[in-house]
């Protein structure tokens, strides 16, 4: 594993776009953003950098200023934003999702359809996340949404089994360091829908610099000029970046990108 060398096999490199994963990357572990790390992002913007965040979160309302970045990505590539304007959709019809829902609650596992409002469950939602409010305990015989993804919370081994045999072959499952099992359209994936926002700035993919902790970022940070990993990532994560950052409570991200980035792009 390199340090930043591919960083610097263009000497000439000006990043262009900066995208962070949210939960455990940029957001410290009471979900906030450090005042620090606010003040870096806004250095970034006022240099001229695209500043973006790429979450699996549906929806991000009192987790992350708005005004703070210039786009965005939500449930795991579902959907990319360029200053609030929709640029990408990837989502699942639950219709098509229909039957994979009914057999896992059937089978007594605690699932869900998120879209970018709402989170429709067959649990209490809040009992897992209790920052989560915006939820309906739903029949999903009834359910009529486009889903930006589906998930689940498998307690055994069997549980397991149910999902991965019944997991439809268009939709992507990823299971995350926190054992949440996530279901997405197979183009729904966080370098697609940053790439969408990338030629919609006419920034090339050499210009993008991306940080990120878990299972989800992997395509992420492969896919980027730059790709680093926190120092609390999975290793799996570590394994594919160029770079290893301090950890999240360490405010990791605006540290690097203050030595680093605003000092190459000055």
């Amino acid at each position: 594993m390199s340090t930043f060398n591919k960083y610097r096999l263009e000497k000439n490199l000006k990043v262009k776009m900066l995208v962070f994963d949210l939960d455990d990357t940029l957001l410290r572990s009471d979900k906030t953003i450090s005042e620090y790390s606010i003040s870096v992002l806004e250095k970034c913007r006022a240099s001229g950098i695209k500043v973006v965040y790429a979450t699996g979160r549906g929806c991000t309302l009192n987790i992350v200023p708005p005004e703070l970045f210039d786009g965005y990505v939500q449930n795991g590539g579902a959907a990319a934003f360029a200053d609030n304007v929709q640029i990408y959709e990837r989502s699942i019809p639950t219709e098509k999702a229909k039957d994979f829902l009914i057999t896992c609650d059937k089978a007594g596992i605690r699932i869900a359809a998120q879209d970018e409002k709402r989170h429709y469950s067959n649990f209490k939602v809040n009992e897992m996340w209790s920052w989560i409010t915006y939820y309906n305990i739903v029949d999903f015989n009834e359910l009529d949404i486009n889903a930006g993804k589906l998930y689940a919370l498998p307690k055994t081994k069997q549980d397991i089994e149910v999902i991965k045999s019944n997991n439809p072959d268009w939709i992507n499952l990823i299971i995350a360091r926190d054992g949440v099992a996530m279901f997405m359209h197979h183009e729904a994936t966080k370098s697609n829908a940053v790439n969408a926002l990338a030629e919609h700035w006419n920034i090339k993919v050499s210009e993008i610099m991306a940080f990120g902790d878990d299972l989800n970022d992997v395509d992420l940070l492969e896919y980027s000029g730059v790709g680093i990993a926190m120092g609390n990532a999975l290793d799996e994560v570590k394994a594919v970046a160029d770079y290893i950052c301090d950890t999240n409570e360490n405010d990791g991200a605006a540290k690097w990108i203050e030595e680093h980035v605003l000092y190459e792009n000055q």
